[in-house]
């Protein structure tokens, strides 16, 4: 929201006041608050007939600083609030000290300084350079006519070169800088400004991020208004704020997710292929049943079908009942599919009860539909007749809405695509009492964490995966998240991928897509380009509006495409889990903005149509009909893992590519773990795994995690001394094989392990027990 018009003045109607000095402070071991008024005091008469803001800083981990701004302390706390980690509110990880007029806090490696003698200035520094500072108009406060609403408001400096990412998925262009950004759920598509995943939390170029705790909306002007300024206000008498130093995009989000919740770990069988029935077409038993077996006569792997919304009857969603005229056998149904193939099932469900359906006169008698001021329930037919909204504040409803879905676990049933949660309005009346403007973003968070948690109460911690749509900060503990309604065209396809690495900046670690774009039936050579993309997500589903996307409705091709990326997937299974255990333990997402793993060469910086797969895959995906793609390559020594060749960056190409391959480079120096399976995702990656090795400078030593499902994981350590290369194994269950791609080398005379020459290069087998494998580079 813009308050000023230009430089000089303010919007009509505006009214603004910032603090200006400050005038007193109180100051603890661990923290300290300061008193500003918003203009020059000359004398006792100044201090009269004029606001004073509180301003507490505080720091609740190491890295971490808050700042609390307050006008008026006693307006009404109605909620809800995000749920931050422990220490929120104990600021034990700060330490004060004062030198004469000089205050500093410092939360490890982050300080914030301010001299209490100088006009009203906040200053964060870290490793000995200022990060980022409040200036004169930094902190306060504006009202505007007619409505007299009253904004708090901050601004953070921006440095020369500064670029800013994040602020959840989003679809306009990557870097934030000069855009106006509204934190506000909709439901829009992926074509416009509006977004399903509204995170208060951004992060920039030069070593730190921002997070607001506010859950209602949050405005920012991306130096959009003040051009050396990020912007954000909210409507109320208190913004706070938290500065998290990484120094590195990895480690900001590492402390982010710290704060507001680590990723869950999916369980590995949700890494395979998920087919869907497609949103309006026509389908029942037969249709599926027909898609699955052509799935396995074209020998493509699948791990997950999904029932799109009309598993259930028209103008009933939900009523968490089958179709009986269309699937009369419900549970026969899903027991033949699991049995016969093998196959996990997802259903569609969304958190309103239509008029029609059975279930609306329990949930409005029972007071678990969200109600008007006046106590009727609030209805619209958008969407469903004359829904209503489940009042997930209720804990009566949370219950009741659990023990539908339990119904279906036991029919079956494995997870859920947990849609909508964005049109929530703002004229209502919640059980709890919140605040409407705060629970219109807010409600996503207890409808999918509802989900979740049944699934694991019912499915086991670790076997727990939400398809979800919307989202806010905290989000990132129920995945995955999809990319929402894009068009079948290459443009869309790249604004999923633009939205995907913009959500992984925010916390995210899992994110998927409709392969082949949601409304509009693709092109053949769209559908082979999207499933090579959506193949090397973390999460890939075959999803449409009108069409289907089985691969043999395209070409004989499409389904090539299709089954060589996806057991590729699998083969690549022990190396993009080991992803995942990453993402859930620090919050770096899978698939990475180029600016992640390479923060220090500015070319990475705006890159928004490549991205890092983990630590070392490279992935850029082909947006045109004839196969022509640029991309990027850093500094280094780079391998395509599907053609070996070699490749050397710093530098831009272009390229052909045929729907067999598309740029997938392998970093110089990696040891990327290949399963030995590629019918499906989730086996003991461990047993038979073959560690491919790209070009080991002398004196590396690289150690590689390969994940085991319900054991521990197996650690592999490769090192090269001179011409030696030498593998060793810890907790390996069975055989496992190094492969030097693109060397020649030797087994040492005598050693108990075998060696061959390969188109790739030289790969050594060792049986199951042999714990250390020695190669002579030749």
């Amino acid at each position: 929201m813009k308050f000023t018009d230009g430089y000089w003045l303010m919007r009509d109607g505006v009214q603004a006041s910032y603090a200006t000095e400050i005038a007193d402070t109180r100051v603890h071991d661990d923290r300290f608050t300061l008193y500003a008024p918003v203009r020059h005091v000359r004398h006792r008469g100044d201090t009269l007939n004029g606001p004073l803001l509180t301003v507490e800083c505080f720091s609740p981990a190491e890295g971490v600083i808050g700042v609390r701004a307050t006008h008026h302390a006693g307006t009404l706390d109605r909620g809800p609030h995000f749920a931050l980690g422990s220490g929120q509110n104990d600021a034990a990880a700060g330490k004060v000290t004062r030198d004469g007029t000089l205050l500093e806090l410092a939360g490890g490696s982050l300080s914030l300084r301010v001299d209490t003698a100088a006009p009203y200035r906040l200053e964060f520094t870290a490793d000995g350079r200022t990060l980022t500072s409040v200036e004169a108009r930094g902190t306060g406060y504006a009202t505007t006519a007619p409505d007299g609403a009253h904004h708090s408001l901050a601004q953070l400096s921006l440095g020369v070169g500064e670029l800013v990412y994040g602020l959840g998925e989003r679809f306009t262009p990557f870097v934030r800088n000069g855009q106006s950004v509204d934190i506000w759920q909709a439901d829009g598509g992926t074509a416009s400004e509006q977004a399903y995943k509204n995170v208060p939390f951004h992060l920039t170029n030069r070593g730190y991020g921002v997070f607001v705790n506010h859950p209602g909306k949050v405005s920012y002007e991306v130096g959009s208004e003040a051009v050396g300024q990020v912007q954000f206000s909210v409507e109320g008498q208190t913004l706070e704020y938290y500065v998290i130093h990484g120094p590195g995009p990895k480690e900001i989000l590492d402390r982010y997710t710290a704060l507001t919740g680590r990723p869950a770990l999916p369980p590995a069988w949700s890494f395979g292929l998920w087919l869907s029935t497609s949103f309006t077409t026509s389908y029942d038993e037969e249709t599926v049943r027909g898609f699955v077996r052509g799935m396995a006569e074209r020998d493509i792997p699948l791990g997950v079908f999904h029932f799109d919304c009309f598993w259930m009857r028209a103008y009933q969603w939900c009523d968490f009942a089958w179709d009986p005229e269309v699937f009369p056998d419900p549970e026969g149904m899903l027991r033949r599919l699991k049995e016969e193939h093998g196959l996990r099932i997802c259903v569609w469900i969304n958190p309103y009860i239509a008029q029609k359906s059975p279930l609306f006169d329990e949930a409005a008698r029972l007071g678990y539909l969200v109600r008007r001021p006046d106590g009727s329930v609030w209805q619209w037919d958008l969407w469903q007749a004359g829904m209503g909204l489940v009042d997930f504040t209720h804990p009566g409803a949370r219950a009741w809405y659990a023990d539908k879905l339990r119904g279906l676990l036991g029919q079956g049933v494995d997870c859920f695509k947990t849609d909508f949660g964005e049109r929530v309005p703002t004229d209502v009346v919640w059980h709890d009492g919140s605040d409407p403007e705060r629970m219109h973003n807010y409600y996503t968070q207890l409808y999918n964490r509802t989900v979740f948690e049944t699934l694991t109460e019912e499915r086991g911690a670790g076997d727990a995966v939400l398809f979800a749509r919307s989202a806010t900060a905290g989000g990132q503990q129920y995945p995955v998240h999809w990319g929402g309604d894009c068009e079948s065209t290459f443009g869309a396809m790249a604004e999923s991928l633009r939205g995907g690495l913009s959500l992984g900046l925010s916390g995210f670690g899992f994110w998927s897509h409709d392969i082949g774009g949601f409304e509009g039936d693709p092109a053949p050579e769209l559908f082979k380009r999207w499933v090579q993309f959506g193949l090397l997500s973390s999460h890939s589903r075959l999803h449409g509006s009108t069409s289907y996307r089985v691969p043999w409705a395209y070409d004989e091709e499409a389904v090539t495409v299709t089954r060589e990326f996806t057991k590729l997937k699998h083969r690549l299974m022990p190396y993009l889990y080991r992803a995942a255990q990453q993402a859930a333990e620090h919050g770096t997402p899978v698939m990475r903005a180029m600016l992640l793993e390479f923060p220090d060469d500015p070319a990475c910086h705006t890159l928004d149509r490549q991205y890092m797969l983990g630590d070392d895959l490279l992935v850029a995906p082909v947006f045109t009909t004839d196969g022509t793609v640029e991309y990027y390559v850093p500094d280094g020594e780079w391998t395509h893992l599907l053609s070996g060749e070699r490749i050397s960056g710093p530098g831009w190409r272009r390229e052909q590519h045929g729907f067999d391959s598309l740029p997938l480079l392998v970093r110089g120096g990696a040891v990327l773990p290949y399963g030995e399976r590629d019918g499906c995702a989730d086996y003991d990656w461990a047993h038979g795994v073959t560690l491919r090795a790209y070009r080991l400078a002398d004196g590396a030593t690289v150690t590689t995690r390969v994940p085991r499902p319900r054991a521990a994981d197996a650690v592999f350590r490769t090192r090269r001394h001179g011409q030696r290369i030498t593998a060793e194994a810890t907790g390996a269950p069975g055989p496992w094989h190094l492969l030097l791609v693109g060397a020649r080398a030797d087994a040492p005379e005598g050693a108990d392990v075998t060696s061959r020459h390969t188109d790739e290069g030289t790969l050594l087998r060792a049986p199951a027990g042999v714990t250390e494998l020695t190669a002579l580079l030749t």
